[in-house]
């Protein structure tokens, strides 16, 4: 049996997920780091507010305004792609975060309710079952009744923090890939030229 053929782990399939659906876009894309870096920024910014299935569209409205009204562009291929750190298996613990840090912000340190408790409240307010907009305005709709501003005021601090660091880290990321390629580039073409001389 082949290594391709053989299951692979789940660690194992998230490492590869994550190589191919956000490093690898961000090595191939030919903008300058800064572009690259804000579009991971943006991809940040609006997987850690609470829309989840509309994060995606959010993130081309974003590119489509930035673009026309402000001429401040990035790297729409990034963003989408950074969105999908909140996703169907993290979203519920993300969410948790968001509510534990709103209740904190909002001064409401006696009422905060466990794990369990919280994702059983969340499973019944949110109909996951159902398309997007069905998902959408039972999102939305749970967000601002049932379990209140918490999720949407504590999802604001980690929206800033991880935008920023997405930004910061990315950047660097990108200028060491670049650096690494070019020296690599120059080795190759100083070995071709050793040899044909």
């Amino acid at each position: 049996m082949t290594t391709r053929q053989r299951k692979l782990g789940w660690f194992e399939w998230v490492k590869r997920l994550v190589r191919y659906r956000l490093h690898i876009p961000m090595k191939r894309c030919q903008h300058p780091p800064e572009h690259i870096a804000r579009g991971v920024m943006v991809g940040f910014v609006w997987a850690m507010l609470p829309f989840f299935g509309i994060q995606m569209g959010l993130v081309f409205v974003t590119w489509l305004v930035t673009r026309g009204l402000f001429k401040w562009n990035f790297s729409l291929v990034n963003g989408l792609a950074w969105t999908w750190t909140t996703n169907v298996f993290t979203i519920i613990p993300a969410y948790y975060l968001f509510y534990i840090t709103g209740q904190f912000m909002l001064g409401r340190h006696d009422d905060i309710s466990g794990y369990g408790a919280f994702t059983d409240l969340l499973r019944t307010v949110m109909d996951w079952e159902g398309g997007a907009w069905q998902t959408l305005v039972s999102s939305i709709d749970g967000a601002l009744t049932t379990l209140g501003p918490p999720i949407l005021v504590g999802s604001i601090p980690w929206a800033i923090a991880s935008g920023w660091l997405g930004y910061k880290l990315s950047l660097q990321f990108v200028i060491n890939h670049r650096k690494r390629r070019d020296q690599r580039r120059s080795r190759i073409a100083n070995a071709a030229r050793s040899a044909t001389t």
